[in-house]
């Protein structure tokens, strides 16, 4: 463990219990967490298909993690600072086999490796074996060494079983078996929930000190469940969103105590379906038109609205939108650190939190 960081304070627990209550508790108020910059990542790719050492990576996760210390220390704001893995969309999928393309200036993608329906059944369910999930498993180790097992530790980006299947089969086959072949289309999907079910239940068993959220940059208590991007929602009619994704959907909620979303698709179309899915915690979403509102009075009483990559004049719009039982989450986009701390200082004027603060 690093000598300096063990003289770094750690975060107030009560910003643990304000995010818990948030989400499944009274009403205290809405949270407001500021982003620093990122550190840039030190090479294309990440750490799950990198051919570098694992520990190559290290540095990158820290400088993050630190950022995040001291824009919490600085700003006084409700986060929980974590060491996140940060990696692209192909973790899972490159498990089944995938291949990865390295983007310039952009996170990994995953390759189809499914065209057919027969393809798709050949495939075996992988194990935890795979070289991307074992270097995740070694890099939370890592980390779990240099920071301490008091610094939660965070999955790297998780699709729904949809999504990943999504990437594992050609798309445009894909959506043309789910009419042709739907039973081929289930089995695969299926087989995505257990790669999901197998992983996110070793993860918490290793790192018991763990956050489960992936996108946005925030922590809640792993208890009250994982998160998972589901991205393909807006690509197809309620019918199919309820027959293809609801399921998983339901049994990971059901199998982890709950369930926070993240969907940047254009689909408002499916917030009865996602209401469907029990202990939905939190629905992060990336609007188009016509924007926020339908969202507020779909999920307000029921989810919090995590709403991330927002500035000062958004949040004002928001709350006056909101509605007596709506709930937000602001992750706010990356400012200077004294900037953030004036912004910081201005919305709690606007949302005080309740029950204090340290």
């Amino acid at each position: 463990m690093r000598s300096d960081w063990t003289q770094v304070p750690t975060p107030a627990d009560d910003n643990r219990q304000f995010l818990w209550d948030l989400f499944a508790g009274p009403f205290r108020g809405h949270a407001i967490i500021m982003d620093p910059h990122p550190v840039a990542a030190p090479w294309p790719g990440d750490v799950a298909i990198s051919g570098r050492p694992v520990r190559d990576w290290l540095p990158y996760a820290v400088g993050n993690f630190e950022a995040r210390v001291k824009w919490r220390q600085e700003t006084g704001d409700d986060s929980v600072p974590y060491a996140n893995i940060a990696t692209g969309t192909e973790v899972l999928a490159a498990a089944f086999g995938c291949p990865v393309h390295l983007c310039e200036y952009s996170h990994p993608a995953a390759r189809p490796v499914v065209r057919t329906a027969q393809e798709a059944d050949a495939l075996a369910t992988p194990g935890l074996t795979a070289r991307t999930l074992e270097r995740v498993f070694e890099f939370g180790h890592l980390l779990r060494c240099e920071l301490g097992p008091e610094v939660p530790i965070g999955v790297p980006d998780l699709q729904s079983p949809f999504d990943i299947a999504a990437l594992v089969w050609r798309k445009q086959d894909l959506f043309i078996a789910m009419h042709e072949k739907p039973e081929a289309v289930k089995r695969l999907v299926g087989k995505c929930q257990t790669l999901l079910n197998d992983f996110l239940t070793e993860f918490k068993r290793q790192f018991p000190n763990c956050n489960l959220i992936h996108c946005p940059l925030h922590w809640a208590p792993p208890e009250l469940g994982c998160a998972l991007s589901e991205d393909e929602a807006g690509s197809m009619s309620t019918q199919m969103f309820k027959e293809f994704c609801l399921p998983s959907l339901a049994n990971l909620s059901q199998a982890f105590g709950g369930l926070f979303v993240h969907c940047c698709a254009a689909a408002d179309h499916q917030y009865e379906g996602f209401k469907r899915v029990p202990n939905l915690r939190g629905m992060n979403r990336v609007f188009q038109s016509p924007g926020p509102r339908p969202a507020i009075e779909a999920f307000s009483g029921s989810t919090v609205l995590v709403m991330a990559w927002v500035g000062e004049q958004d949040v004002s719009k928001l709350l006056d939108m909101s509605l007596p039982d709506t709930r937000f989450l602001f992750n706010m986009g990356a400012q200077p650190i004294e900037e953030s701390k004036r912004t910081y200082e201005r919305l709690r004027l606007r949302c005080p939190r309740q029950g204090g603060q340290m």
